[in-house]
């Protein structure tokens, strides 16, 4: 360790010779330089794409936003490195999968029923599919409740569908570009065709998401999501129900439980990544701030986390290199970096030299092969809960907290952590603390009550420890219990833990092959090896819309 220390020490001596460079990470600036930002849109994005420039402008009078209008074939969105905004009516052409491009926002069509349909707990069990609803809509014979049930069933279903030309282009891509049989089909305007659906039990309507959604952001009266089986298979599965509430539901859309083909995402595009201070300070307030503008204009805001996973991205994009000007500052950096190292080697000794002294004493070395029951470290003396995370009381009866070694094999190398201050108070079941992974984040619930009293603050500037030493270096918080007689009774020890992961070994397989997608093979050997073993950072590989059903699906289950 000494040696290793040393080296690095004179290297950097040696390297002040030549030139230097230190990383600057640009943070939300209130004062931006003086300039413009060049942007073109779609025309159906005009009005929305010039009222972000405008109150964008209002907020920052340095910054001129320039916004002007191109055709939907046109070629030139986001050349130059200046910013297009697209929705989905524009032609693939536009949409390079080589260029850069991110979600701002979407339209959705959706299926909706009368919430007093006498066969509503049917359809919620079975869900319908997407060859039934194709059959319905290109044929009038198909147009009865039997049929969609596969029952014998003589109730008729009148067929509504709002006069809009994205929610009719939506339906054929939906039915695979079949022509939809207008016979017997009322079309008309929102009003007409909510009022029409809350008077007939047996209706179903096509509209926008938006033609549904009150200014609360519930639903309109007496109305329901009619749920689609996306996989066919005849059952509305736990991965595919999704229309509970329109928030679970938005949230679904965004992972991907929902039917691509009626989901028209609106695209920020750009053939590179931004790294201009103006556009990435744009961009970070069109999807903040911004949204409050969406559905004014017929589109529907990014929901849940989606913002911050967004707003990551373009944090982690926003890194740049800057040279340091002259040899005194290059001084200063290098004495900075050398007064890091010292303290990161301090701060080692006097935690190894802690350690030693601790009841504890199992090996916590992690090992740094395959991923099974097996490989598992679960120290003795340790309390784990459900929540995957491990307690220790200390000599002064405070609580030392941190991460089982099975959720930090799942994530993969951990490069945040956001930690509560100390002093909070929290109780049982509250997030504790968030783990994330450039943009895809883990809530982490506290497996008892208690106030914080203290954080590990060496996580802040390297949260390795984290996979590297989950028990160890890797502890979160110690906290002042409240009420710990109780609520330890909830928790186990390892040998009785380690029988409970068995079965978590099995529910995170079907999880895993549950989000695998027919038509992206790819992924399945990101998960399981050969024997159906899983792979380690098995989430790593993916993006957060899986680490948000992750978050939903697995963890929120034992909230």
């Amino acid at each position: 360790m000494k040696t290793t220390f040393f080296l690095i020490i004179g290297f950097l001596l040696l390297f002040a010779s030549g030139s230097i460079s230190s990383q600057e990470v640009t943070g939300k600036n209130t004062d931006l330089q003086t300039g413009s930002v060049s942007t073109m849109c779609t025309p159906d994005l005009y009005e929305l794409t010039s009222k972000w420039a405008s109150e964008f402008g209002s907020l920052h009078p340095e910054v001129k936003i320039n916004v002007s209008e191109a055709d939907y074939g046109s070629t030139g969105f986001g050349t130059g490195g200046s910013l297009g905004f697209i929705s989905g009516k524009a032609t693939t052409a536009i949409i390079d999968e080589t260029n850069w491009k991110m979600v701002v926002g979407r339209d959705v069509v959706v299926a909706v029923m009368n919430s007093e349909n006498p066969f509503s707990a049917e359809v919620n069990k079975q869900g319908i599919s997407q060859e039934q609803l194709t059959q319905m809509l290109i044929n009038p014979l198909n147009r009865n409740w039997g049929t969609m049930l596969v029952k014998s069933l003589a109730e008729p279903i009148h067929l509504y569908i709002v006069n809009d030309e994205t929610v009719k282009a939506g339906l054929e891509k939906f039915i695979n570009g079949k022509n939809i049989a207008f016979t017997g089909i009322i079309v008309g305007t929102r009003d007409e065709m909510v009022s029409a659906i809350q008077k007939d039990p047996y209706a179903i309507g096509f509209c926008s998401l938006l033609n549904i959604t009150e200014s609360d952001q519930n639903l309109a009266g007496n109305l329901k999501l009619l749920p689609i089986d996306k996989n066919g298979n005849g059952t509305l599965e736990y991965m595919e129900n999704i229309y509970a509430d329109l928030n679970t539901f938005q949230r679904g859309i965004w992972i991907g439980k929902y039917p691509k083909s009626l989901v028209s995402n609106v695209y920020a595009v750009s053939n590179v990544q931004p790294a201009n201070e103006n556009e990435l300070e744009f961009l970070k307030w069109v999807i903040t701030e911004g949204q409050l503008y969406m559905n004014a204009n017929g589109y529907c805001e990014l929901v849940g986390s989606e913002s911050q996973s967004q707003l990551d991205k373009l944090t982690i994009a926003s890194i740049n290199v800057s040279p340091v000007k002259d040899a005194s500052q290059a001084g200063i950096v290098l004495l900075i970096v050398a007064l890091v190292l010292v303290a990161g080697w301090v701060t080692s000794a006097v935690v190894r030299n802690y350690r030693k002294q601790k009841n504890i004493t199992p090996d916590f070395n992690i090992s740094p092969t395959g991923f099974s029951e097996d490989t598992l470290v679960l120290p003795n003396g340790l309390y784990f809960d459900k929540s995957h995370t491990w307690s220790f009381m200390e000599k002064d009866g405070n609580i030392t907290v941190g991460i089982d070694d099975f959720l930090q094999h799942i994530t993969g190398p951990v490069s945040r952590i956001e930690m509560k201050s100390p002093g909070e108070t929290i109780r049982k079941g509250d997030v504790l603390f968030s783990i994330i992974q450039f943009g895809k984040q883990l809530n982490i619930y506290a497996p008892f009550s208690g106030i914080i009293k203290k954080q590990n603050t060496a996580l802040l500037s390297d949260s390795s420890a984290i996979n590297s030493s989950p028990y160890e270096a890797g502890w979160v918080y110690r906290i002042e219990p409240s009420n710990w007689i109780k609520e330890v009774q909830l928790m186990d020890l390892s040998e009785k833990y380690r029988r409970w992961l068995g079965a978590e070994f099995t529910r995170l397989k079907e999880f895993m092959t549950a989000i695998l997608r027919p038509e992206s093979p790819e992924y399945a050997h990101i998960v399981l090896q050969d024997g159906g073993e899983l792979k380690e950072g098995v989430l790593a590989e993916f993006g957060p819309k899986v680490w948000e059903d992750f978050q939903t699906n697995f963890l929120d289950t034992f909230k």
